[in-house]
């Protein structure tokens, strides 16, 4: 059966090392093989394929996330979106776009902002990672706390299900269509209800006017507290970023320094933006929350250079670990933001008991941390150390009515933890919304859900071999 052609499948083991994990490194795993599509009817055929040879696959990206979502774990074969990367329609007057899955992130607001336009959903991976990933994960970024994650920017998706049936979800334009919100079940699914093969998002006007403000503490509950009382004055700031002690020595250590001092105990980035009129007043109020708080030192980006240069040393925030640590585990918590300078409290305890540094890198604003737990992968030991700080990071989250996960997905590697949040009866009901969609599951098997004692039982291939050229 001819699909894609020889040359659009990998299967040598050296072609396939790439693909044994995503940005989740402590788990990996080989792939069958690698399989490149270019539209929406070849995804279509290949799954069609491979269920009928009873293989389990994996949609993929760009490969950016954080929890392991693309990982494979029992010989599954990866379709590879990444060639399917196409704006498909663009439509400024009624502020949408249809993009293919394999479509950056970053690209779009490039593409569009000379016209007066952008797309709001910014991960800190936004130059590499793709809106199908995004929509996977339900991505987010420093400025959702205003704007909202991709789910409150998606109005219609078009989407391969496990049959390999092609259907259209929502209408496009339409935001709010009666009847089951399917978009909404969709995006955050992980790959396991179907693939998107098709996307419409909304685009927005750029705002008129934009300043952003630097907060230095020595404290890190005075900076928390700054936090709670900008938003109780009525400010919802595009964004509200933090960063502490350890998260500073990194980002200072590596590419776009901005001068930190590495002595303060953390700093906040605080972004207002919209109508020019407002702004200033905005700004002076922050400015007055700031030093009530017994702020250090407060200032306001001088020009555009300066502001591009605090965000592009916040947005390499992640990366910048690899500066002062060998290895690192990204986690990704959700609390209250009243909460936040007892859950950091017990972050800080966490670090000493496992005797492993923790950096916080986070969306102060709507709550969502970020704990990054520095080891090294060659020491005896300190990966499952790591594993478990980790683990009672997010214990913490959830003690105080939080989440385990806010944009980077549940995947592989918070599996267990979905038990910290959900009931065995509401994790029934899930796995049966997925068996609807999925009822093989050969779509990303062994993702999102608990397994027995942590082991995954994925549906492994015939020996008989898939034809794919």
């Amino acid at each position: 059966m001819d699909i894609v052609g020889e040359s659009e499948v990998l299967f040598e083991k050296e072609d396939l090392v790439a693909y044994e994990c995503d940005g989740y490194t402590m788990y990996k795993g080989m792939p069958r093989a690698v399989v490149f599509v270019h539209d929406t009817q070849e995804v279509s055929d290949v799954v069609k394929c491979l269920n009928e040879a009873e293989v389990p696959y994996i949609a993929r990206g760009a490969g950016t996330g954080l929890s392991g979502g693309a990982t494979p774990l029992g010989g599954e074969v990866i379709i590879s979106l990444v060639r399917m990367k196409r704006m498909l329609h663009l439509d400024l007057e009624n502020r949408k776009a249809v993009v293919e899955p394999g479509y950056i992130n970053l690209k779009l607001t490039q593409s569009i902002s000379d016209k007066g336009y952008y797309y709001a959903p910014d991960p800190s991976s936004q130059y590499a990672c793709t809106i199908g990933g995004n929509v996977a994960e339900n991505s987010g970024g420093a400025h959702c706390l205003k704007y909202g994650v991709t789910t409150n920017h998606i109005l219609g998706l078009e989407v391969v299900l496990p049959s390999g049936e092609i259907v259209d979800i929502g209408v496009e334009g339409v935001p709010d269509l009666p009847g089951y919100d399917l978009l909404g079940l969709l995006t955050g699914s992980e790959g396991t209800l179907g693939i998107v093969t098709k996307v419409t998002v909304k685009v927005l006007k750029n705002p008129e006017g934009k300043k952003t403000v630097l907060a230095y503490y020595d404290d890190i509950d005075d900076a928390s507290q700054a936090v709670s009382d900008i938003i109780a004055a009525g400010i919802i700031p595009a964004a509200l970023e933090m960063m502490d002690q350890v998260a500073v020595e990194g980002v200072e250590s590596a590419a776009y320094p901005v001068g930190h001092p590495r002595d303060i105990a953390a700093f906040l980035l605080i972004e207002v933006d919209g109508i020019e009129a407002g702004i200033d007043d905005q700004i002076e109020e922050i400015l007055t929350v700031c030093k009530q708080n017994n702020v250090r030192e407060v200032k306001v980006a001088k020009d555009e250079a300066e502001r591009a240069l605090w965000w592009a040393n916040r947005k390499m925030g992640f990366g910048a670990m690899g500066a002062i640590s060998p290895d690192y585990l990204v986690q990704d918590g959700v609390i209250p933001r009243t909460r936040l300078p007892e859950v950091l409290a017990e972050i800080r305890e966490i670090s000493r008991k496992y005797n492993l540094r923790i950096a916080n890198i986070f969306h102060a604003g709507d709550g969502n941390l970020h704990p990054l737990i520095l080891y090294d992968a060659s020491v005896p030991g300190e990966s499952e150390r790591a594993s478990k700080a980790g683990s009672e990071c997010l214990k913490v989250c959830a003690d105080v009515g939080g989440s385990i996960t806010g944009e980077h997905g549940v995947g592989i590697e918070k599996s267990a933890e979905m038990r910290f949040i959900f009931t065995d009866e509401e994790l029934e009901a899930q796995t049966n919304i997925r068996e609807v969609f999925n009822p093989q599951d050969l779509l990303n098997p062994g993702k999102l859900f608990p397994q027995p004692g942590r082991c995954v039982e994925v549906k492994r291939a015939n020996q008989d071999e898939v034809q794919l050229v």
